[in-house]
């Protein structure tokens, strides 16, 4: 897929990953609409930062836990563009519990935004895609941001955990539902920036990526490249794609 004047649908864009998948999809041409939930002062300063690259930036705030929010989203999308091109689902919650103290409530907020969200706007994105036929080259894209502790289990992450693998699951079972029209394919991200609330600096972070293979923590532009590459390679669907320095390679700790 050529993205020129594509339109693309990236969750949870205000900043980190998000906005950098944003910015390389901008970057090739595509006009953005820009979910973002709380982060509303970093949300506008993305915003500016895509405009300057000559595309459209549509804006919008939506609490994705709430499938109502959700649909208005993609009202609004359809109203402003009445087309979709790519949807990244990107937006996340990363939460740490231990497993005997998750609760139902903790159990269910997790899912809400990390699993139950990305198929709900997976569905509606379909809806908007399919709106005309599509040429083979041309199929919509469909890039769920996943997580290496979807594949190798890491302690106290219990939910996050569970949340991450049925998104790399529902990717696989939606390639196949959503074909030939729509790829779908997911993006496994290692150590490519601190988790929030880390110092980059310190030596908690330097710690989590010298263990890597490649012995060098990655960049959030690495992911948006990966996005770039999925939309580029038009003979790709169900594809789980790491980019994590080697770190699949080991495991978490």
């Amino acid at each position: 897929m050529k993205l020129q004047d594509k339109v693309a649908l990236v969750t949870g864009a205000a900043h980190r990953v998000g906005k950098a998948i944003a910015l390389a999809l901008a970057q090739e041409g595509a006009h953005i609409v820009l979910h973002y939930g709380g982060s509303v002062d970093a949300a506008g300063q993305t915003a500016d930062e895509i405009a300057a690259l000559g595309v459209d930036v549509f804006p919008f705030q939506a609490d994705l836990s709430d499938p109502a929010q959700i649909a208005a989203l993609f009202d609004a999308l359809k109203e402003r563009f009445g087309r979709l091109d790519v949807m990244v689902n990107s937006a996340s919650s990363f939460e740490r519990r231990p497993f005997d103290a998750i609760t139902a409530e903790d159990w269910d907020r997790v899912m809400a935004v990390n699993l139950r969200a990305p198929f709900l706007c997976s569905q509606h994105a379909a809806r908007l895609m399919c709106i005309e036929p599509r040429e083979p080259l041309d199929a919509g894209l469909i890039v769920n941001i996943a997580d290496l502790i979807g594949v190798s289990p890491r302690l106290g992450y219990t939910q996050h955990g569970v949340s991450k693998a049925g998104l790399i699951h529902l990717t696989k079972i939606a390639a196949r539902e959503l074909a030939p029209d729509i790829r779908v394919n997911a993006v496994v991200p290692g150590p490519v920036m601190a988790p929030a609330g880390m110092d980059p600096q310190g030596e908690a972070w330097e710690k989590i990526w010298k263990r890597v293979p490649l012995n060098r923590p990655g960049d959030p532009a690495d992911v948006g490249r990966a996005v770039i590459f999925l939309a580029a390679g038009n003979y790709m669907t169900g594809a789980v794609i790491p980019v994590d320095g080697g770190e699949g390679l080991i495991g978490t700790p």
